[in-house]
C-alpha cells in the first residue's frame, strides 16, 4: 500500500487591515480612500462645500424669486416667507409677452436647425462628392469663430438678404433664419450617420428603395440618439441667445427672455425679487426639456462614447 501524501494546509492570508477596520482601500482610479474618521469628516466637508458652491446660487434663486426681496445685497438661500408677487410684476413688466417670443423662436428655429442637421449630415456622412472636406472644414470654423466676429456681417446680411432682398430687422423671423444650420448638429448628425452600416443600406437599394426611402426609414429611424443630443442642445443653444435677438431687436416688442432680463435689471423701479422670478422662469424650460429627453440624451451621448 502506498503511503498517504499529506498536503501542508494552507496558509491564510495576511489580515492587513489596521484595528477597527480603518485601513485605506484603493478605489477603481488606483487611489487611496481613507476609511479613518478624519478621512471621512473631510470628505464630507469637501461634498458639502462643492455642493454649496454649484447648488448655493439656484438656491438663492429660488429662495429669492419667491420673497420679498429688496436690496440685491440681501439675497439668502435661507427662506423667510412665500410670496407670488414677483410674478404679477414681471408679468405687468410684459414677461409673459418675452416668454412667448422666446418660445416661438425656439420652437421654430429648433424645427429648422434639426431637419437642416439631418440632411447635411446624411449628405456628407453617406454621399462622395467633390469639396466634401472643404464643406467639413467650413462647418468647423464656424465653431471656432466667437459671435462678436460675426455679429457685424450677420447684422449687414439680416438687413438686406441676398437675392430675396427682404429686411429681417425688427422680426423674428430675424432670430430664426441665422440658427437654422448650427456646425455642433451638423457635426453630431455627420458621425452618427457614418457608422450606420452600409449593408442595411445595399440592401435596401436591392429592394428598390430611393434615397428618400432609404433617409426616412433606416438611417433616420436609427439616428434617434442622435436627434435626442442636437435637440437638447440645440433647445438650449437657441433658448439662451442674447447677441442674436440684441442685433434684430428694435423694440421691446420683439425682446426675448434672456433679452428683457437686462432691461428689468436696469430698470430702478424693478426689485431684485421680480428678476429672480423672470429668471427662474427662463430657466425652467431648459431643465424641463432636459428632463423629458434625458433617457434620448443619455443614450445619445453613451453611443457616441462607444463608437469613440
Amino acid at each position: 500500500m502506498t503511503a498517504p501524501i499529506k498536503t501542508a494546509p494552507a496558509k491564510a492570508a495576511p489580515n492587513r487591515s489596521a484595528p477597527g477596520g480603518n485601513a485605506p482601500t484603493e478605489t477603481a482610479l488606483g487611489l487611496t480612500e481613507s476609511r479613518s474618521v478624519g478621512g471621512r469628516a473631510l470628505k464630507a466637508v469637501v461634498y458639502l462645500l462643492v455642493l454649496f458652491v454649484f447648488a448655493g446660487p439656484l438656491l438663492a434663486l429660488l429662495v429669492s424669486a419667491f420673497g420679498n426681496v429688496k436690496d440685491p445685497t440681501q439675497l439668502s438661500v435661507v427662506p423667510s416667507g412665500v410670496t407670488l408677487d414677483n410674478f404679477g410684476i414681471a408679468f405687468d413688466q410684459g414677461v409673459l409677452t418675452y416668454l412667448l417670443n422666446s418660445f416661438f423662436v425656439v420652437g421654430f428655429g429648433l424645427l429648422l436647425q434639426v431637419a437642416v442637421s439631418v440632411l447635411a449630415g446624411y449628405a456628407l456622412a453617406r454621399k462622395v462628392f467633390r469639396g466634401m472636406t472643404l464643406v467639413l472644414v467650413a462647418v468647423l470654423a464656424t465653431l471656432m469663430l466667437p459671435e462678436e466676429i460675426l455679429a457685424l456681417p450677420l447684422s449687414l446680411i439680416l438687413a438686406d438678404l441676398p437675392v430675396l432682398h427682404f429686411n429681417l430687422i425688427g422680426t423674428l423671423a430675424g432670430m430664426i433664419v441665422p440658427l437654422g444650420a448650427w456646425g455642433f448638429s451638423i457635426l453630431v448628425m455627420t458621425e452618427f450617420m457614418r457608422d450606420v452600416p452600409r449593408e442595411l443600406e445595399e440592401a435596401a437599394r436591392i429592394d428598390g428603395a430611393g434615397d428618400l426611402r432609404i433617409f426616412f426609414q433606416i438611417i433616420l429611424p436609427m439616428c434617434k440618439p442622435a436627434l435626442g443630443v442636437i435637440g437638447v442642445f440645440g433647445f438650449t443653444m437657441i433658448w439662451d441667445q442674447y447677441l442674436l435677438p440684441l442685433l434684430v431687436s428694435v423694440d421691446a416688442s420683439s425682446y426675448t427672455l434672456p433679452l428683457a432680463l437686462r432691461t428689468l435689471r436696469i430698470d430702478p423701479d424693478v426689485t431684485p425679487g421680480v428678476v429672480m422670478a423672470a429668471a427662474l422662469l427662463a430657466l425652467l424650460p431648459s431643465v424641463i426639456v432636459f428632463l423629458l429627453f434625458q433617457r434620448s440624451f443619455v443614450s445619445g451621448l453613451s453611443s457616441g462614447a462607444l463608437k469613440g
